[in-house]
């Protein structure tokens, strides 16, 4: 489309407004920072400085202007003009430390495109499914089905991630396991929940893909992929020598791998290549926060799995205005907390995520499509938001729907879990004591805490498209 013609409904939304959700008054009621900025403070508070109540009508002017300002000029609007002069304004007049940021910084921006990511997986046969369970992804007769799932390759780190726990776990016995029933679903409600010989098969190889993530992935224009590739971080025989590592107590931390190692001894006469773990230093850890997600298929059987963030709820809080006299705006990411904050380890090796001028951060985000593997016909569209979590969000709601054949809804329903290769992490009030302790007597230390995914999914079905939104954020499924 024209992008006049496509900005239309956007620029209308600014000018017409929303209503403030239950959600958005809470998190500006325990925010603290934005008011430190001018026109955030006028656009998110009322006079006297409280936050807008749910239900208040709030639009956005200068948004509507700067987004027409774009429509008409085009993504150079952007960068050079008023709307990047405003942007460097805004970023030198910070409270705090100016940033450093300047036109030609904006000027010099070019976006990449990226190839996705995409691998085989197969889906085994299995007995029994939970009841009330949907049709499971296996092919007739419950015979085997494979299935090829794409999403965003590094700097992001979804796609490697999630493979690489889906083809960890393909190796063990985790697809003979199905849910029991959990003491809730849905929040309020009662649903299928992994029991304690599947979560420790999860939390297991969710720890040495972590490790794999902290060591190897960053922006590929300045970090070579390990094994000459980032397949070779989903390199069946790879994953499978991971698998075999699992055993009945957990590892509590992994140590990564090396895929150059496991090609190297398939292929005679190969000399290993200088390995990661020698050149690079894992990235310590360290919060991440923020995005949005949604999924849409259109009537023509086009799919989209589309994750945007600019990093933490209210991203740098600073809010950038061409005009002062409208209220309003648009606020400036904080995508410099997606870079490690520890450019090397005490021995000097570098971080592979570690700051660099013109890089990318490395990212969780997980847009995710699923295709049939023979006829190529789509048959999900996934994601979510969540920091680190995300990946764990997506493959739980993978495993789920191609597994244990849940709908969507009832995949993003099941209880949340993850581990970033420390303590095993686990939805509060969302597990059973027997299911605890456990994992406990295995030695895992875990944590019941709030893990608050923004799941959307959808997924083709012999009945039509049928879609889930997570009941623990804001979200809806819609349709024509």
């Amino acid at each position: 489309l024209p992008w006049p013609v496509l900005f239309e409904p956007a620029i209308t939304l600014a000018e017409q407004g929303f209503r403030v959700s239950a959600r958005l008054h809470a998190l500006l009621k325990a925010e603290s920072a934005l008011k430190r900025d001018a026109t955030a403070a006028r656009y998110f508070h009322d006079g006297n400085g409280a936050p807008w109540p749910a239900g208040h009508l709030l639009k956005n002017p200068e948004l509507a202007a700067v987004l027409r300002h774009i429509a008409q000029q085009g993504s150079r609007a952007l960068h050079e003009g008023p709307v990047a002069q405003a942007i460097v304004d805004a970023l030198r007049a910070s409270p705090g430390e100016p940033s450093p940021m300047t036109l030609q910084d904006l000027a010099g921006y070019r976006p990449v495109q990226r190839n996705p990511l995409c691998h085989a997986y197969t889906v085994p046969s299995m007995g029994a499914l939970p009841a009330g369970a949907g049709p499971r992804a296996t092919a007739p007769g419950g015979a085997p089905r494979a299935v090829r799932i794409c999403g965003f390759p590094p700097p992001s780190s979804g796609a490697v991630a999630v493979g690489q726990i889906l083809g960890i776990l393909a190796h063990t016995p985790a697809h003979t396991l199905a849910p029991g029933e959990g003491p809730g679903g849905a929040p309020g409600t009662r649903g299928p929940a992994p029991g304690a010989e599947w979560l420790h098969l999860y939390t297991e190889a969710a720890r040495m893909a972590f490790a794999d993530r902290a060591l190897y992935l960053a922006d590929p224009d300045f970090v070579p992929a390990p094994s000459g590739g980032w397949a070779g971080l989903l390199n069946p025989g790879y994953l499978r020598a991971r698998a075999a590592t699992i055993g009945r107590q957990s590892m509590k931390t992994a140590q990564p791998g090396d895929p150059a190692a496991v090609r190297s001894s398939s292929r005679q006469g190969d000399a290993p290549a200088l390995s990661h773990t020698q050149r690079f230093a894992p990235m310590p850890d360290q919060p991440e926060f923020g995005t949005s997600h949604i999924s849409i298929v259109d009537r023509h059987g086009q799919a989209l799995a589309m994750t945007t963030t600019i990093e933490a709820a209210f991203g740098a809080r600073r809010m950038v205005t061409t005009d002062p006299s409208r209220p309003g705006g648009f606020l400036l990411n904080n995508e410099l907390t997606d870079f490690s904050f520890t450019p090397a380890d005490a021995q000097g090796r570098p971080v592979a995520n570690r700051v660099q001028p013109g890089k990318r951060p490395r990212s969780s985000m997980s847009p995710t499509l699923v295709f049939d593997a023979r006829s190529g016909e789509w048959l999900m569209s996934l994601g979510s938001p969540g920091g680190a979590q995300i990946i764990h969000f997506a493959a739980k709601t993978l495993y789920g729907m191609l597994h244990w054949g849940l709908t969507p809804q009832q995949a993003i329903d099941l209880p949340n879990f993850s581990s970033l290769n420390g303590p095993s992490l686990l939805e509060a009030g969302r597990f059973d004591r027997p299911t605890v302790e456990a994992l406990r007597g295995r030695g895992a230390e875990v944590r019941e805490i709030e893990l608050t995914s923004g799941l959307q999914a959808l997924q083709r079905t012999p009945r039509g498209i049928e879609g889930g939104a997570d009941p623990r954020r804001e979200g809806v499924v819609l349709g024509d």
